[in-house]
């Protein structure tokens, strides 16, 4: 299978690095299950990257790196059915068009799509709405390459116990290899943006969140206001609405996303959403007192609550809070004092995002914990997929 000569890694970022044994990239579920068999010959643990849109060493590791870059695009659609499968190393971006072809589309995605499909699933990567759960919540079926080498199919009607659990995963159960997601027939969306004070905004918060699909929000420290944005589904036409600034339609995939062309660090917490409006005040009180040179947004968000074990919104509905700054500059102290107040929030950290939670700490914010740990223990015994962070966050 292609190897890379320059056996060095770094995340999107630029925040994480690593030196593995070998960058490896298979080409067939084969080649993965080999790779995974030849790296427990010798000794070697094993770890996935995607697109390194993950902001935590998730990825890192000084053993075998497989990279999925070589096991991309849809395999089948069941239109009838409102299924598709794809392969796991697929970018979530190049889905869009092949699954229109076929008159289906995803149910809604995150607000970037630059991320593999197994990796955003891995993380429990969501977008925006009170209704809908993250792109995990979509998954009906998934093709897990294990430590020992075997090839083992999860669904509804085989292995369902498995598919819940291994639906938010960080890659500790194995390699992802293919994913089979519940889709819609093709939807179009119309868009409406536009800027509101802070007070204005948190005034009328719960009534726009109820009133829209898909609602969010950015507060920006400079100026005190709101971008805010709200997407509905619509019958009509494709459409840039040039005489409506503010407003376009077009179809789901290309609206769903935004474009993120300044890299950046980030954390985000993912807070009941009784708790969220507070929260989020706490927030800006903070950067206004004691961090007003960040100029990056804050980023208010809802997602619906879920029955995956790892999830951060497992259990509960949940509002999103995340929090940026440049790639270039500090960010430590900043993000450990809004971390802070997310922990006062009983917040769970974004498994891709930069937090200090360890597992005691995570333990006590998952009822379901214990059983992930279960099938960790049954799956990678040997702890075959693991890496230093993921010791430190999952025991």
């Amino acid at each position: 299978m292609p190897s890379s000569a320059e056996k060095s890694w770094s995340s999107w970022s630029g925040a994480v690095h690593c030196r593995p044994r070998a960058l490896l990239t298979p080409t067939s579920e084969a080649e993965v299950a080999a790779a995974v068999r030849a790296a427990a010959r010798d000794g070697a643990t094993v770890r996935v990257a995607g697109t390194g849109h993950s902001f935590v060493p998730l990825c890192a590791t000084d053993g075998v790196l497989l990279s999925l870059d070589g096991l991309r695009g849809v395999v089948a659609i069941d239109a009838a059915r409102g299924e598709a499968l794809v392969w796991g190393g697929t970018p979530i971006h190049e889905l869009g068009v092949p699954l229109r072809a076929g008159g289906v589309a995803m149910e809604t995605m995150g607000d970037i799509d630059r991320q593999t499909i197994a990796g955003a699933i891995s993380t429990g990567t969501h977008g925006s709405g009170p209704t809908l759960g993250s792109i995990s919540t979509q998954v009906v079926g998934l093709r897990l390459v294990t430590a020992d080498g075997a090839i083992v199919e999860c669904g509804a009607d085989r292995e369902p116990g498995l598919l819940r659990i291994a639906r938010v995963a960080l890659g500790a159960l194995g390699v992802i290899t293919q994913v089979r997601l519940r889709v819609l027939p093709a939807y179009r969306l119309h868009e409406r943006t536009w800027t509101a004070p802070f007070e204005q905004c948190m005034a009328g918060l719960d009534a726009l969140v109820a009133a829209h699909r898909h609602f969010e929000f950015f507060w920006r420290p400079p100026t005190d206001a709101c971008d805010m944005k709200a997407l509905n589904a619509t019958d009509a036409a494709p459409d840039p609405l040039a005489d409506r600034p503010g407003e376009r339609i077009d179809h789901s995939d290309r609206v769903l996303p935004s474009e993120r062309l300044v890299k950046f660090n980030e954390t985000e917490f993912a807070i009941p959403a009784e708790r969220g409006p507070d929260c989020v005040r706490e927030i800006r009180a903070l950067m206004r007192s004691r961090y007003p040179d960040v100029v990056w947004p804050v980023e208010y968000r809802t997602l619906a609550a879920d029955d995956i074990p790892l999830s951060p919104a497992s259990g509960r509905a949940t509002v999103t809070i995340s929090v940026h700054e440049a790639a270039e500059r500090p960010y430590a102290a900043f993000f450990a004092d809004a971390e802070a107040i997310f922990r006062n929030h009983r917040g769970r950290p974004h498994w891709g995002k930069i937090h200090t939670h360890d597992h005691a700490a995570l333990r006590a914010l998952y009822p379901a914990w214990d059983d992930f740990q279960a099938t960790r223990r049954q799956l990678d015994p040997k702890g075959r997929f693991t890496n230093a962070h993921l010791a430190t966050i999952l025991g």
